[in-house]
């Protein structure tokens, strides 16, 4: 089996992207779930699965009942889906942290004037 360059550097990048993703979640200081990282686990190796053996996506797609070759479209659609909802998911869990770290702060000034 050989792989042409694009399957390579798509293999290679979903590898870092799991890789990154397990040293965030070592680190538990970016708020990397275990969720998150089996959701992160499960789409970038789905990802690397279907680019290294494409035949793979027809097995999906007799399964599913689709019968075109469509699914590279439906399937880089899904991705480009699936990032755009985990990164607003991500801002928006940053925002609810610093609305919290502000609100806390808010509270424990006000405490403090009332003791003065």
């Amino acid at each position: 089996m050989t792989l042409a360059l694009y399957q390579i550097v798509i293999i290679v990048l979903a590898v870092a992207m799991i890789i990154q993703g397990i040293r965030k979640f070592r680190s538990e200081l970016s708020g990397q779930t275990l969720l998150k990282l089996a959701v992160r686990i499960i789409v970038w190796g789905g990802m690397a699965i279907v680019v290294a053996f494409p035949k793979v996506t027809n097995f999906v797609a007799d399964i599913i009942g689709i019968e075109d070759n469509i699914n590279a479209v439906i399937l880089a659609g899904f991705l480009l889906l699936f990032l755009m909802v985990f990164k607003l998911l991500s801002a928006i869990e940053r925002l609810e942290q610093q609305l919290t770290v502000l609100t806390r702060k808010k509270t424990l000034d006000g405490i403090q004037e009332d003791g003065k």
